[in-house]
């Protein structure tokens, strides 16, 4: 219980940066480095809500309840680090595609904002059962959306 207590109160931390810094975008590099930080913490909330899925990890519908509410509001912060003119330049893994096709990356990135926040309704249940077809859904987006829109 005492690392997840840990862990909730650095993700909550890391947030509450990453919001600060949004409002404080002053140039590209720190809208790049905002969304580096979004999708690094959606990540680590995906991949431990994965292992739960895949019974790697034992099920826990409070921490999964956590972590999915923790990336639905992620999800609606991600487009935001994109948005910045110049963001496009430097230090980024995003592919050229997310500025030459902006009207499809929204509408990815709006879908991811949709998923996450079904997911977070489907882990109310408490029911793997339930819980599994959002998640499913959700990963499957962001597998597109890195197809087209990320550098590995």
């Amino acid at each position: 219980m005492k690392l997840n207590f840990k862990a909730i109160v650095t993700a909550s931390m890391i947030t509450a940066a990453s919001i600060a810094s949004a409002h404080a975008m002053e140039d590209a590099e720190d809208a790049i480095e905002f969304r580096q930080s979004v999708f690094h913490l959606v990540g680590a909330h995906t991949g431990q809500m994965g292992d739960m899925i895949k019974g790697k990890k034992d099920f826990d519908a409070a921490e999964f309840q956590y972590r999915a509410d923790s990336m639905a509001a992620l999800a609606k912060m991600g487009l935001e680090g994109f948005t910045y003119p110049g963001s496009d330049k430097g230090d980024t893994k995003a592919k050229p595609a997310v500025w030459e096709d902006m009207d499809g990356f929204k509408t990815k990135m709006n879908k991811f904002v949709s998923d996450t926040a079904a997911l977070s309704a489907a882990a109310k249940s408490g029911n793997l059962d339930t819980i599994k077809p959002a998640f499913m859904e959700a990963a499957k987006n962001c597998k597109a959306c890195h197809t087209d829109y990320k550098n590995r």
